[in-house]
């Protein structure tokens, strides 16, 4: 039997484009009340918190993943911190896409949220959300007003951080990073994820606009900035890159593969990959 579809909230709209992005459904609103689904792949991002069972279990899907991809396993610290981006990087993406297309940020604590492990879904409850003075929907139920951009912009970094800070304390210790390093890692989910997500909806240059603002750099607990640039394409073209704060060690799985912007990919590299990536 279905669930019943709970009415539209202030947020809808926006999980409703980033569904629509990604081809199919992304978020699944709760209605009022309704805890966040467990078992049958569902995993509450307060069990993950807790670093007990529930994340073991998690993180062997990753593990049997990279078995099944690569031919070889993973660390297990290595295998933490790929779990930890796949729930982290859809994580960040309830906050920024709506504070991106409706100017609304949500308050989401780990109680509120849950992920399907299987089809990279999420289950959110939605309640309490900041917006601006001249939004519609500055007079619904828990909504926050507050006074300009700057102010919104330090709602997205409080609500990213009250939602990963005590699942970074679930994972930190598998992955044997602590603080700075974790919360490189954060840094990177919420500006990639955005730019990507943008890109999918024909935004890329205002994305990377509004994410330079978000993360200036020296926005603790954040791990240095957005940190964007351009390269020359061969065609003289622009290509937008960025440099990331963190590393997830796939290069220990396959050393002859690295991330466009990782740290270790050099400049002559990064221009193929994505040369390459424009041509497929």
């Amino acid at each position: 039997m279905p669930l019943p579809v709970p009415p539209p909230s202030a947020l809808t709209d926006a999980y409703t484009r980033l569904g629509e992005a990604f081809g199919a459904p992304a978020v699944r609103e709760l209605g009022p009340g309704k805890a966040a689904p467990e078992g049958g792949g569902w995993f509450p991002a307060a069990r993950l918190a807790e670093g007990g069972a529930a994340l073991d279990a998690f993180l062997a899907w990753d593990e049997a993943q990279v078995l099944r991809d690569y031919g070889a396993g993973a660390r297990p610290d290595v295998v933490a911190g790929f779990g930890l981006h796949r729930y982290a990087w859809p994580a960040c993406l309830l906050i920024t896409t709506p504070w991106f297309l409706l100017r609304r940020v949500p308050r989401l604590p780990v109680e509120q949220v849950a992920f399907h492990r299987g089809l990279g879904r999420m289950a959110v409850r939605t309640g309490v959300f900041a917006c601006l003075p001249d939004d519609p929907a500055a007079t619904l139920p828990g909504a926050r007003v507050v006074a300009d951009e700057e102010a919104l912009r330090a709602e997205v970094r409080a609500a990213v951080a009250e939602h990963l800070e005590p699942v970074l304390a679930g994972f930190g210790p598998r992955m044997r990073r602590r603080g700075r390093a974790l919360w490189g890692m954060v840094t990177d989910e919420v500006v990639e994820g955005l730019w990507y997500v943008a890109r999918l909806l024909g935004e890329e240059r205002r994305a990377i606009l509004e994410l330079e603002l978000l993360l200036p750099g020296a926005t603790k607990p954040y791990t240095g900035s957005a940190a964007f640039r351009e390269l020359a394409g061969p065609d003289g073209a622009p290509l937008p890159t960025r440099d990331r704060a963190s590393c997830c060690l796939f290069y220990t799985v396959r050393p002859e593969d690295t991330c466009v912007t990782c740290p270790r990919t050099g400049d002559a590299e990064r221009v193929a990959k994505l040369v390459g990536a424009a041509a497929n």
